[in-house]
């Protein structure tokens, strides 16, 4: 029996040396700077607490009354530390429900024609489409134009990094080339090529959802949902041009597909780390255009199956993707207003394809965000513009949730010129998908007690305000001989 407590001991102090020293190996590839000094320390007191065990052990302390009392208590502290730790506490029902569950009061489908993107992309002042918005919405017309005066973001009138930065803008609009190829037509809805029978092919629901899944990781996606479109998602009226298809402006968007495959891709660690200088605005970028190959020929894929599908990237959405990824299954919608998935925290960028093929829908997950998110608020210390709420959910527009303030958000990427991304850099569920850090975000979807012990332990080893990182060579600003 004492034997057994020894080694139920002497693997736990193990243990937790080794998962301490991965943080530390983790730390430094990941290139911080303060959490491997943290992380360290960690480690070299696990390890000497080990080696101290060791020599009790040798010593045949443990063999004495006071040793095993010891080794009760040690056993006893580890086990009582597990229990809460790992035990699941009580499922977020709301979360479970997806979109439906934030649902508190009647919601109004969102018009493109008002979002901030649309407002300062697709409408040239002095056009029609300009007069006709302002006039309905004299509200905004003000404020657009001190932006519009002040410039745009990407490099164009932001100081943060000029004047060195351009190949880290022309990798940047080089991305953006693929969605805007990807975008003629407008919507991109293919159709089934000459070789294929008339009629669809007749797959069973559960057969379509696996291949289209499997399909879709094979293309390059991380993560990938099925759910049945939410009519509340889909945009009102269209309200993004980028074809000079002015005939489209502000038509009604009629989606008649049931289905949405939508998915998700990781933005590089290294890029979003440097945020907000310029090699994040690459990530960014080059993840909308991973975004728009995928959906493009996703949806051609189906088409060839037979059934109609419709791309939705950067260049053309007809729904909202966030609430639509909610829905699916990817991960649930946090302080900052991003999508937060378990592998990837905020670190994503989305796509998706509409469609009438038969699948089966996932399942929204609960992963314990509303709760961590109300914890931390690392997101909106570390805001810059103060755009993220510091304070719990509000009711917008029918949805308990937080929202962004996407006005003066904007307004600090045309300042920098690049899209900033600081507050997905510093969010603790950003860190790279290594071995601790799995372990971290399993604990963290369990329960409340996880939660607040890792967001501290975040503030102690990464700091209230993590600073940015260097980027790598090939994206460092200076390119001029030297």
């Amino acid at each position: 029996m004492l034997s057994l407590l020894i080694f139920i001991v002497a693997a736990g102090l193990i243990l937790q040396a080794f998962i301490g020293l991965t943080f530390f190996i983790s730390s430094i590839w990941e290139k911080e700077r303060r959490a491997p000094v943290f992380g360290g320390l960690q480690f070299l007191s696990m390890l000497a607490l080990v080696l101290f065990f060791f020599y009790l052990l040798n010593a045949g302390f443990f063999e004495t009354p006071p040793g095993i009392i010891i080794l009760i208590i040690g056993l006893l502290i580890g086990a009582f530390a597990a229990f809460f730790l790992f035990r699941r506490i009580g499922d977020n029902v709301k979360a479970l429900e997806g979109t439906r569950g934030l649902i508190v009061s009647e919601v109004s489908r969102q018009d493109e024609r008002e979002i901030m993107f649309a407002r300062n992309r697709s409408l040239p002042p002095g056009s029609e489409q300009y007069k006709h918005f302002y006039q309905a919405h004299p509200e905004y017309e003000q404020y657009d134009t001190a932006r519009r005066e002040k410039g745009g973001p990407l490099g164009r009138s932001g100081t943060i990094d000029k004047p060195l930065e351009r190949p880290n803008v022309a990798a940047t609009f080089a991305s953006l080339s693929i969605p805007m190829f990807l975008s003629t037509p407008e919507k991109v809805e293919p159709r089934a090529l000459p070789i294929f029978p008339d009629q669809p092919e007749n797959i069973n629901p559960d057969i379509a959802s696996e291949i289209v899944k499997g399909y879709t990781r094979n293309l390059g996606a991380d993560l990938v949902g099925i759910t049945e479109i939410n009519p509340l998602w889909v945009y009102s009226h269209r309200g993004e041009i980028f074809h000079e298809n002015w005939d489209e402006w502000g038509k009604e968007i009629e989606l008649k597909h049931k289905y949405a495959v939508v998915f998700a891709t990781e933005m590089s660690l290294d890029l979003v780390g440097t945020a907000p200088h310029t090699p994040t605005t690459i990530a960014s970028m080059g993840n909308y255009a991973k975004g728009a190959y995928i959906a493009t020929q996703l949806a051609a894929f189906i088409a060839n199956l037979g059934y109609p599908a419709a791309a939705h990237h950067l260049r053309h959405y007809d729904f909202v993707l966030v609430p639509m990824a909610v829905d699916a299954g990817l991960g649930e919608c946090g302080r900052l207003g991003y999508l937060m998935t378990k592998k990837f925290g905020p670190r994503v960028r989305l796509g998706a394809v509409s469609t009438d093929l038969p699948m089966v829908s996932d399942h929204p997950a609960d992963i314990g965000v509303a709760d961590f998110c109300r914890i931390c608020k690392k997101c909106a210390i570390c805001c810059p513009s103060k755009s993220i709420p510091s304070d719990g959910p509000k009711e917008v527009n029918g949805t308990l949730r937080w929202k962004l303030n996407a006005e003066t958000c904007f307004d600090y990427w045309g300042t920098i010129g690049t899209d900033c991304n600081i507050c997905m850099r510093v969010c603790p569920w950003s860190h790279a998908n290594t071995f601790p850090h799995k372990i971290i975000r399993t604990l963290i979807s369990r329960n409340h007690y996880s939660r607040r012990l890792f967001s501290i332990m975040d503030d102690i080893f990464y700091g209230k305000k993590p600073k940015s990182k260097a980027p790598p060579k090939w994206a460092q600003f200076d390119s001029r001989p030297s």
